[in-house]
């Protein structure tokens, strides 16, 4: 059974750093893309940036390029997302994502919140 979980969320100021995990279980991720998403009140759910399973391609949204990074961790079956620099338009439900061809799991999501 396929299973997402994420974890890092909080509070930070503006300028502050973050690094969301996203646990996963129930698959080997050798293939697919895993991603990050987020929604923010009252808007729309948005891309983030995504990771492919050998993790040598990755991409982002232009929002968030050269601020956050998406990596993979094999050894503990974790995708993570290092939000550096981060702004109060950041503030959302971030969530997990995985899609393969015959797979598509979100996990929760976890809160960030970017205020002073």
């Amino acid at each position: 059974q396929v299973k997402l979980v994420e974890s890092g969320g909080g509070w930070v100021q503006p300028g502050g750093t973050l690094k969301l995990s996203c646990a996963y279980s129930g698959f080997s991720f050798t293939q697919g893309v895993m991603s990050w998403h987020r929604q923010a009140p009252g808007k729309e759910r948005e891309w983030i940036a995504l990771i492919d399973g050998p993790g040598e391609r990755t991409s982002y949204q232009d929002f968030v390029r050269g601020r956050f990074t998406i990596s993979k961790d094999d050894s503990e079956n974790k995708i993570h997302l290092q939000m550096n620099n981060l702004k109060p338009e950041d503030t959302a439900l971030y969530s997990c994502r995985r899609v393969d061809v015959d797979d598509d799991y979100w996990g929760q999501g976890t809160q960030v919140t970017v205020s002073t």
